[in-house]
């Protein structure tokens, strides 16, 4: 299935059984024109939902990713421009909705060490202003999207839901926060909400300052690699994979209250990951150390490894895009981009 610049390999019996899956929904998707938001906007067009996508506004009038979105079902779309930290115009987003999708936040943990109170107002704040607002509209479902790096560096792998969650930089305490928040509206209010916590997601449209794009990046402009430490383990999932786990969460009857976590069970060091990337595009794999992409020692997460295995139980979702497929797709999608937009994010 083909959906602008969304690719999805599926075979001919997902394709049916995934047509029109949300057919009624009337989906609102906050951080919608991001990397993973613009990907679940179109899947949830493609699936027959009427999406509500709520960007923040800038003076540019740009809705990011969604500004390049090409869909046969565009006049579901309605883009709302605000501020997650804006409770009024957060109400309004999500009235008249059946489903919310809660993926906006500040992500980047560099920037988090400089401007950690940013971080509070829009992803603690953000968050609580989506609940109240989910509290007042009673949608049918509402599913807010966490992040592995709440757990911090892992004490057993593979990690479960109950991996107790050790804070390592500022934007993960405010994911902790944000998390806490979910769960206690759902025990204090009995608001339908899931969690989903995808492991590190990968694919098109994704800033060339998340790991894997920025090496396959390096690597088709010859290297050398400009990198931080190389020691680390991640569990990577294709951003389609993502996406239908996320979608997975909504429409599951079982899932609500629940937290699940979204990865592979597979993690792989850095330092690996960039010398399967550099045989991928045909380079050799020549490193440097970039200061500014080494985190603060104890800052550091060293492991991350997902178990899965109550997503499959109960979602009976499972990722289907393997590493070395997902990592091709992503340098083909790369390659198709303006080059000269890669050195300047590079250089950012």
């Amino acid at each position: 299935m083909v959906s602008g610049l969304f690719y999805v390999r599926t075979s001919a019996d997902e394709r049916h059984r995934m047509k029109n899956s949300a057919q009624g929904w009337r989906a609102l998707v906050t951080g919608a024109g991001g990397f993973i938001g613009s990907h679940l906007t179109e899947q949830l067009l493609a699936e027959g939902a009427s999406v509500r996508a709520f960007v923040r506004y800038t003076s540019r009038g740009t809705a990011g990713w969604l500004d390049t979105v090409a869909t046969e079902s565009v006049d579901q779309l309605e883009i709302v421009y605000g501020d997650l930290r804006n409770p009024d115009a957060v109400g309004r987003a999500v009235s008249g909705c059946t489903h919310v999708f809660h993926l906006g936040a500040l992500i980047a943990i560099p920037y988090s060490y400089q401007n950690p109170r940013e971080f509070v107002d829009v992803n603690v704040s953000g968050t609580q202003n989506v609940l109240e607002a989910v509290l007042a509209h009673k949608p049918e479902r509402a599913i807010f999207i966490s992040t592995s790096e709440v757990f911090g560096s892992a004490q057993y792998v593979p990690m479960s839901e109950a991996h107790p969650k050790v804070a390592q930089s500022p934007y993960a305490a405010t994911k902790v926060a944000a998390d806490a928040l979910v769960i206690s509206y759902h025990r204090s209010f009995g608001l339908p909400t899931v969690i989903a916590r995808p492991f590190n997601t990968y694919g098109p449209r994704q800033s060339l300052r998340a790991i894997v794009p920025a090496i396959i990046a390096q690597a088709l402009g010859g290297g050398p690699l400009r990198l931080g430490s190389l020691t680390p383990t991640r569990d990577f999932n294709y951003v389609s994979d993502t996406v239908l786990g996320i979608i997975a969460c909504a429409r599951s009857s079982r899932a609500e209250g629940q937290e699940f976590n979204l990865g592979t069970g597979k993690e792989i060091a850095i330092g690996e990951l960039a010398q399967r990337i550099c045989d991928m595009v045909g380079v050799p794999c020549q490193i440097e150390t970039d200061e500014r992409r080494l985190r603060p020692g104890p800052s550091e997460v060293v492991r991350l490894c997902a178990d899965s295995g109550k997503a499959r139980d109960i979602l009976g979702w499972s990722p289907q895009v393997p590493l070395d497929s997902g990592l091709k797709r992503t340098r083909d999608w790369l390659m198709s981009q303006n080059q000269d937009r890669w050195v300047k994010e590079l250089q950012l």
